[in-house]
């Protein structure tokens, strides 16, 4: 097969010759998991608990998505030692296809996946501090809702002000300098881990709950209170059955793979130390290794918390907690009132240091598409701490314009109501954003095509004809399977194109395990 991809060689070693190599393995690591962890983790259990309909059902739709996260992640590494350089995903796509893979990735990274998602993250910050702050509101307008049309809407309240102006002084942090960047990454990040350890820990021993733990583990596996679930494309409703949890073998597997649109993009977001390569230390191995243990760290304070939550709420109180707010319905049981109020505290800091990961990595994908020529020529270049400060401001920009556009619907009585922009089009790109993942790990089969003797300090286990002689090559001794994850995203995007209503109701709150709030709070 002819080789069509650039030249790997030292014209992009010199590209990124500015940058400031200044990310560890430990910073790496909190980059992964700070980036993961946002809020969804406190919420989407409650979806998960309708739809699966058991606890069994609950813990095994984290099982799943841990398997399926740490494999993908895994995959990954044989590309991120393969390529490390700034742009992570993109160049990999770039290099495994054409450049207008790439082209097509980092455009709808930039126009909606990374910005919609902190603008998500930055307005669920807004609706958490309003909870100490009662003047920060979505209805205390600054500018009242002007039509754009009769769909579309700019508006600024309190609450959109707020989130701009996070977006504003964490874009200005960064343009800082990479150093202050991850020191605030691991500040946040540790702080988010030891609160996510400290529900777990009050759950599962100060919290316990007999009867909860009777009804729930007593039952492990009896459905109840099971949700409809259809497909949510019109075309599908006449070929697809509409069932439930209990709908036998075939429900049940519908019912858990519909289950993991709230669970995996609450584990998102572990490729973006990728993005940041030209900064690590040492590329090759601590990139991969970042995803590796960012994602088992993570994966595994999923699988407790959820544990935590079945130690002290019956299924029924999971199922129905007020807004899916389960985190705080759990300490709530524990404290009272109270639990809120630390519930809000923990997801403003869980929140605050997810936005400042995601704002870190995503400007270095639209300086590599820069350098390419596929992106504004102004952001290929680095500011003087060694970071592409334009292109910062580029991504803050529009994610400010994100939050500022809303959605206008005006029901049958003429009332109007007001949804998030950014919404709506995080709904849209939902089984982009997974084709481009299938696309990257199928990658790897087609790069071992192109460049069979390329230097590839660590490869991905499972390649046809190298099985354990692979891993025993590796390294850095960890190893994975592609093909099989590449299989199960592509059963992941049918279930995405089937429940793109399902993902509506979650992107609100849980894009990335990011945003805050159920729609019903708009």
């Amino acid at each position: 097969m002819a080789d069509t991809t650039h030249p790997l060689a030292d014209s992009r070693a010199k590209s990124e010759a500015g940058f400031v190599r200044a990310i560890g393995l430990f910073d790496g690591t909190m980059i992964v998991v700070g980036s993961m962890i946002g809020s969804g983790i406190f919420i989407v259990a409650a979806a998960i608990s309708r739809q699966t309909g058991s606890p069994g059902g609950l813990l095994l739709t984290w099982i799943l998505t841990g398997l399926l996260t740490i494999s993908a992640a895994l995959s990954y590494g044989e590309l991120a030692a393969l390529f490390p350089h700034a742009g992570g995903q993109y160049v990999y796509l770039r290099e495994a296809y054409s450049p207008l893979w790439g082209f097509l990735y980092g455009w709808t990274l930039f126009l909606v996946i990374q910005t919609g998602t902190i603008a998500a993250v930055a307005v669920g910050f807004a609706r958490y501090l309003g909870v100490l702050l009662p003047s920060i509101s979505p209805n205390s307008w600054i500018v009242h809702p002007i039509a754009l049309g009769s769909k579309y809407a700019i508006s600024l309240s309190i609450q959109q002000l707020v989130g701009v102006l996070m977006i504003v002084f964490l874009t200005f942090i960064n343009t800082l300098g990479v150093r202050l960047g991850k020191l605030i990454q691991n500040v946040f990040t540790s702080a988010k881990a030891l609160s996510l350890v400290g529900l777990i820990f009050l759950g599962i021993f100060v919290g316990r709950n007999a009867g909860a733990i009777t009804e729930n583990f007593s039952h492990f596996w009896t459905i109840r209170n099971a949700q409809l679930i259809e497909p949510g494309a019109n075309f599908l409703r006449s070929l697809v059955p509409t069932v439930t949890a209990a709908s036998g073998a075939f429900g049940l597997f519908v019912a858990l793979g519909v289950a993991q649109v709230g669970s995996l993009f609450s584990a998102d977001a572990w490729n973006n130390i990728g993005f940041t390569a030209a900064e690590v230390k040492n590329p090759k191995r601590d990139v991969a290794l970042s995803m590796a243990f960012g994602t088992v760290i993570v994966i595994t304070l999923y699988c407790l918390a959820n544990l935590a939550y079945l130690c002290t709420l019956p299924l029924v109180q999971i199922q129905t907690a007020p807004d899916d707010r389960v985190a705080s319905a759990a300490l709530n049981a524990i404290f009272g009132p109270t639990g809120a109020i630390i519930m809000a505290v923990a997801i403003i800091v869980s929140t605050f240091g997810c936005n400042n990961g995601l704002i870190l990595a995503g400007a270095r994908v639209s300086y590599a598409m820069a350098k390419d020529g596929l992106f504004f020529k102004s952001t290929g270049a680095l500011n003087k701490k060694g970071v592409p400060g334009t292109a910062l401001v580029y991504q803050g920009i529009w994610i400010a314009i994100l939050i500022l556009l809303r959605t206008r619907h005006v029901d049958a009585a003429g009332g109007v109501t007001y949804g998030n922009l950014y919404s709506d089009l995080l709904d849209y790109v939902v089984f982009a954003a997974l084709l481009f993942y299938v696309l990257t790990i199928i990658g790897i089969f087609v790069l071992r095509a192109k460049r069979p003797d390329a230097e590839r300090p660590y490869r991905a286990f499972g390649y046809p004809g190298s099985s354990a002689l692979s891993n025993s090559d590796s390294r850095y001794g960890i190893g994975d399977c592609p093909s099989w994850v590449a299989g199960l995203l592509a059963l992941g995007m049918v279930v995405a194109a089937k429940r793109q209503d399902d993902f509506a109701a979650i992107s609100e709150f849980s894009y990335r395990g990011a945003a805050c709030c159920a729609p019903t709070m708009l």
